[in-house]
């Protein structure tokens, strides 16, 4: 992002409590080295130069406290997984989750996901993950939400063919809010087939301390769709 661009908003608290000094060291030496390059990059090179090419390159966008990120990573070392989160005690607890496993194949950016979008090449990702975002519930706030028209076809513009997108939510606005969203883009298919495709969480999900708190006005909602 040039001197000249201004930053992207990102609403809501950035810290609501103090950081654990465990957690805080590794924001000061573990986090400066998954951080993604500031310039425009192509993930599929974010690897040592000996290992071989990352296998799928997925994104999860508002990670929270990065326990699906790193759960994922760990099930699937063989493909590279980019987080975005700016609260910073989510990327706090992601950091430790990434240390006690040792994993190497996850990249933090501390910071608003969309800043992450525009540096990245068209077609490269496989899969995108968008999970119990803020659902910013009062209507003159719906503006606020990451799911949008522009963030919908910059989406499709990161995904390869038949690449993935799980949106999912306990708020029921935001289901039909994204689900008008999704169907309106000719570039995406939704995977749905019957009622259980998406009350049910997928065979592949990972259930979040979060999730299980059921802080919205819904059960869960999993929403998939196919990148045509």
């Amino acid at each position: 992002m040039s001197p000249e661009t201004p930053r992207l908003r990102s609403y809501g608290r950035l810290k609501t409590r103090t950081i654990k000094p465990r957690q805080a060291a590794l924001m000061e030496t573990l986090l400066p080295s998954l951080r993604p390059p500031t310039e425009p990059f192509d993930p599929r090179t974010l690897k040592p130069d000996a290992a071989p090419d990352w296998a799928e390159v997925w994104l999860e966008i508002g990670f929270g406290g990065g326990e699906h990120m790193a759960a994922q990573a760990a099930r699937r070392p063989e493909l590279l997984i980019l987080g975005a989160e700016p609260f910073q005690n989510g990327v706090a607890s992601a950091l430790r989750h990434i240390d006690e496993a040792q994993l190497t194949n996850v990249r933090v950016l501390d910071g608003d996901a969309r800043e992450l979008m525009a540096l990245m090449p068209s077609a490269c990702l496989d899969r995108i993950f968008v999970l119990f975002p803020d659902p910013w519930p009062k209507s003159r706030h719906n503006k606020r939400r990451i799911v949008q028209a522009e963030t919908v076809a910059e989406f499709a513009r990161l995904l390869k063919p038949g690449g993935r997108l799980r949106f999912a939510s306990d708020w029921a606005d935001y289901v039909d809010w994204s689900l008008e969203r999704f169907t309106a883009s000719p570039d995406f298919r939704w995977a749905a087939e019957r009622a259980d495709d998406w009350r049910a969480p997928p065979a592949d999900h990972i259930t979040t301390r979060y999730e299980e708190k059921r802080l919205g006005d819904c059960a869960p909602v999993f929403l998939d769709f196919v990148r045509i």
